[in-house]
C-alpha cells in the first residue's frame, strides 16, 4: 500500500539521490545542479514537498507545490480561477516508471492545493518530455499558453479544482 506523507528531513537524502538519479533519462529537463538541496530545503521550509512511499518507506515519487515569481507572473494563468498554484519538481523512481505514479501524484498535489483553499493548479511542461504530456493530458488539464523559461521551452497547463474529485 502506498502512503502519500509531507516530506520530513528524515526524507532529505533520498529525494535529492531520486532527483539525482533522473538526470540524463529520457525526456528530464533537469541538469546536475537543478533540482537541488536549494529546492528541496525550500520546499520543505513552507511544508510543500510531499513523497509517494512505498510499503517498505521506500520513496517512490516527489512532488512539490512550488513557489516561483516568474511562473506565477505568466500572463496565461485564468484570472477567474485565482487563487491558483505551481505543481512541480514531480519526479518517480526510474524502477517505478509506467506504472501510473505520476498520476498519483499529480492526484495527491491536487487535493493538497484544494484543501489549501486553490481555485487551480498550474504546471509548466517541457515540450519534449512526451511523458509528462501524456500524463497530463490522461488527467485533463488544458494548454493555456507556452513560454520560455530556465532555457527551456515549456507548455503551460492548467487545471480547475472548482469541480475536480
Amino acid at each position: 500500500m502506498m502512503k502519500f506523507t509531507r516530506a520530513t528531513e528524515n526524507d532529505k537524502t533520498e529525494i535529492l539521490a531520486l532527483y539525482r538519479s533522473l538526470v540524463g533519462t529520457e525526456f528530464c529537463a533537469w541538469n546536475e545542479n537543478y533540482p537541488s538541496e536549494i529546492e528541496v530545503e525550500g520546499d520543505m521550509s513552507r511544508d510543500a514537498l510531499f513523497c509517494l512511499k512505498d510499503d517498505e518507506r521506500k520513496i517512490i515519487g516527489v512532488i512539490s507545490i512550488d513557489d516561483d515569481e516568474a511562473v506565477e507572473k505568466l500572463p496565461c494563468w485564468t484570472e477567474s480561477l485565482k487563487p491558483a498554484a505551481e505543481l512541480s519538481r514531480l519526479g518517480v523512481r526510474v524502477e517505478n516508471q509506467n506504472q501510473g505514479i505520476a498520476r498519483k501524484l499529480l492526484q495527491y498535489g491536487m487535493e493538497e492545493l484544494k484543501c489549501q483553499g486553490m481555485k487551480s493548479v498550474h504546471f509548466l511542461v517541457c515540450k519534449t518530455n512526451q511523458k509528462a504530456i501524456r500524463s497530463y493530458d490522461k488527467l485533463n488539464f488544458d494548454i493555456v499558453g507556452e513560454c520560455e523559461l530556465f532555457g527551456e521551452e515549456w507548455w503551460c497547463y492548467e487545471k480547475s479544482l472548482l469541480d475536480a474529485k
